[in-house]
């Protein structure tokens, strides 16, 4: 019988076979059996006309989020993504595909400016961009996906501190916090780097730390050299926890942007200042001490030199000789010279 009724529900419940075997047990989510016959109709409909005439079925979001989250497990941003698809779930959850429209995903971008701003609204429309353009190019679950426009942005945030604002904010810290903060201006690495480094990581005699691949950012390994600045907390840090570097009254730190850390920068004066920027802080110091690009970007462990770049006009010194090699061939003169040339012919014009 297609359609029954089970113990455990007051809804009328659907059982259809498909022709290749699939079998089709669903609840129509309704008492009244006329409506429940129609559901059941519509459904054998759609079968017949997936199985007959090629027609791809309905795809749900949610579906497609569920294939999304499995197959991007391991991303450095899926608790990210995960968090963002929560949001979303409540604009496209009863959605199938092919009903997310230009419309629709209009409705999101005001409604998620209203909550941030334009870069983070980009990092949600980027999401489901991203999400329906696997569903159509490999999954091949819809033909065509709507054009999600993006934002402009600029290309980076440059907020550094000067090393007077940071000897301020590290006055201002407790003391777990400064030797946190010290050891990210020491070394560049990113805030989950920091406090999840393990001492199996650290190598003090060698001078030498790493990042493992999975813990990285773009999932490549990173070099961290060890300057004096970075031995000397690590080295402040023994024998506090037998597996974590970093740690607050004997248990691993887990976070850094802490209400301490707001109050400590507030009172160093410091404004619109972020955890990440103590990142672009270390970056710009590096560049204004002379590092090179290239060089820079393996310490940074970033994958491309682009995002080294907007670091490139702090240096103007590493230019400086390559501008001087003109200085004995572009044709000099001598200003005397001139000045006689131009009152004689002053002269003769009289």
């Amino acid at each position: 019988m297609s359609l029954f009724k089970r113990k455990d529900s007051t809804h009328w419940w659907i059982k259809l076979t498909t022709r290749d075997g699939r079998r089709i047990q669903q609840s129509t989510g309704t008492t009244d059996k006329v409506k429940a016959q129609e559901l059941h109709d519509k459904l054998k409909a759609s079968l017949w006309d997936q199985e007959r005439l090629g027609i791809k079925p309905a795809r749900s979001w949610r579906e497609a989020v569920v294939r999304w989250l499995e197959e991007t497990s391991e991303k450095a941003t899926h608790k990210e993504d995960i968090r963002k698809l929560r949001w979303l779930d409540a604009h496209l959850g009863s959605l199938t595909l092919d009903q997310i429209t230009l419309d629709v995903i209009d409705r999101i971008r005001s409604a998620r400016l209203k909550e941030g701003s334009k870069g983070t609204c980009n990092r949600y429309l980027a999401l489901i961009r991203a999400i329906l353009r696997r569903a159509c190019d490999e999954w091949e679950w819809i033909d065509k996906v709507p054009k999600v426009r993006l934002f402009k942005e600029s290309n980076s945030r440059e907020r550094s501190l000067t090393v007077e604002q940071a000897k301020a904010l590290l006055a201002e810290l407790p003391e777990h916090q400064r030797e946190v903060v010290s050891f990210a201006l020491a070394t560049g690495l990113r805030q989950s780097n920091v406090l999840k480094l393990e001492w199996r990581q650290v190598n003090l005699d060698q001078r030498h730390a790493w990042i493992d691949g999975w813990q990285s950012k773009n999932r490549r390994p990173i070099s961290v050299p060890l300057n004096a600045a970075a031995i000397s907390v690590l080295q402040r840090q023994i024998g506090k926890h037998p597996e974590r570097v970093f740690t607050f009254r004997g248990k691993p730190l887990n976070t850094a942007n802490t209400r301490a850390w707001q109050a400590a920068r507030r009172r160093a004066g410091i404004e619109d200042f972020r955890w990440h920027d103590l990142r672009h802080t270390w970056a710009t110091w590096q560049r204004q001490a002379g590092t090179p690009t290239h060089e820079l970007q393996r310490l940074g462990g970033w994958r491309t030199g682009s995002m080294v770049e907007r670091y490139a006009h702090l240096a103007p010194d590493h230019l400086a000789l390559a501008a001087a090699r003109l200085d004995n061939v572009i044709p000099g003169y001598d200003p005397a010279t001139v000045t006689r040339n131009e009152k004689s012919q002053t002269n003769v014009t009289c």
